[in-house]
């Protein structure tokens, strides 16, 4: 080989390496984009005497820099009330309904209020839909819970229009609405993101066509790059871009201390399977169906098996590799470390659950989650 063609060759070689590393950066950069973009499920207390520490909790979230906090609603606190005081509160943090369901409010009632929210909080509203459950809707709403991915189809179209300033005419099966009105004021955001509860494979196909992301609970973590391919689905029929919806999990999460003891680990580990053994057995079928899908009906026949004995017979049935699928415990560290993991998988804005204990207590918890992600 002459000096011409060795340079030549050296120069091939190089431009591979740097290609080749390159990817690597890029590859390990998306890995960690999440770092960004990691929200909380805020408390959801029963009593009105917590409601202040609950704001104090996501006033320090918000003060660290952290993404986003999301509020849910059942039969007790009214949901866009709380988010209104959170717009009241903090500065920067966005906020998400999570989640309101597609029976109780009209789409044009949710429209006006995110819209009305955006405005006020300067542009940080999410709103999450979800069909909620039959017995909540039916038995508490007073409506009759039916063809929810049918009906979240026609919310996120009308609440679409309607952002958009457009004139409302639209025709389905649940929605004939031919007068024409328009929202009276300009949102601020016509794009303003819509995430969906989706578990169920039409669900979550139907959400890659039409929202912006998505809010599994408890779905399991070598399950995520499935749940990629079935939003990527969904796209592909849209004509959308891969991707276009984001994976934003509520994921059981406890931080603990780096001195825990053993005993502070157990208890960690039995609460992370009370949610988790309540929602197989006492929540419908949608989580047990969707675990079950997953690879885990053995696991979810032994909890629902366990609830013949009561609560604490359905707690203690869940397994040990159901609960370390779907829930993150450990030091700070160890939780970032986890979350790297699930984020090569798929996720894209992980949602952990907002800490217990006292404000300071908690203001100590987050302050060294913010510190382990800039580690």
């Amino acid at each position: 080989m002459g000096a011409i063609d060795l340079v030549f060759e050296q120069g091939r070689i190089l431009e591979h390496m740097t290609t080749d590393a390159g990817a690597g950066i890029a590859a390990e950069g998306a890995k960690k984009a999440y770092r960004k973009r990691i929200g909380f499920v805020a408390d959801s207390p029963n009593f009105p005497a917590e409601w202040d520490n609950v704001v104090e909790k996501v006033k320090i979230a918000d003060q660290l820099g952290f993404d986003s906090i999301w509020l849910g609603e059942s039969w007790g606190y009214e949901l866009f009330t709380s988010m209104a005081d959170l717009v009241r509160e903090t500065k920067r943090i966005k906020i998400g309904a999570g989640i309101a369901n597609i029976f109780s409010r009209t789409p044009a009632l949710l429209a006006s209020t995110v819209a009305t929210l955006d405005e006020r909080s300067g542009g940080r509203i999410i709103l999450g839909l979800g069909p909620s459950g039959a017995n909540v809707v039916e038995h508490w709403h007073g409506m009759k819970f039916e063809k929810p991915v049918k009906r979240t189809r026609e919310y996120i179209e009308i609440i679409r229009t309607i952002l958009r300033g457009e004139k409302l005419v639209y025709h389905g099966e649940f929605f004939n609405l031919e007068r024409g009105f328009k929202l009276r004021f300009a949102p601020p955001r016509p794009d303003l993101p819509i995430y969906v509860a989706a578990m169920g494979p039409k669900n979550v196909e139907q959400s890659g066509e039409l929202a912006d992301g998505i809010l599994p609970i408890y779905w399991p973590a070598n399950k995520w790059s499935e749940l990629r391919q079935q939003l990527d689905e969904g796209a592909r029929i849209a004509g959308r871009a891969p991707h276009s919806a984001a994976i934003a999990p509520y994921i059981t999460s406890f931080i603990l201390p780096k001195n825990a003891s053993e005993q502070e680990i157990l208890a960690a580990r039995a609460n992370a399977a009370a949610p988790l053994a309540y929602y197989i057995g006492k929540m419908g079928v949608y989580y047990a169906q969707m675990l079950t899908r997953n690879g885990f009906g053995e696991d979810v026949q032994a909890v629902q098996k366990g609830w013949e004995q009561g609560m604490k017979g359905g707690i203690g049935a869940v397994s040990q590799r159901m609960l370390d699928a779907t829930s993150i415990i450990g030091t700070a560290s160890e939780i970032i470390s986890r979350l790297d993991e699930w984020a090569a998988l798929g996720v894209d804005e992980p949602l952990l659950a907002m800490p217990g204990g006292s404000v300071d207590e908690v203001g100590a918890r987050l302050d060294s989650l913010m510190a382990a992600l800039k580690s």
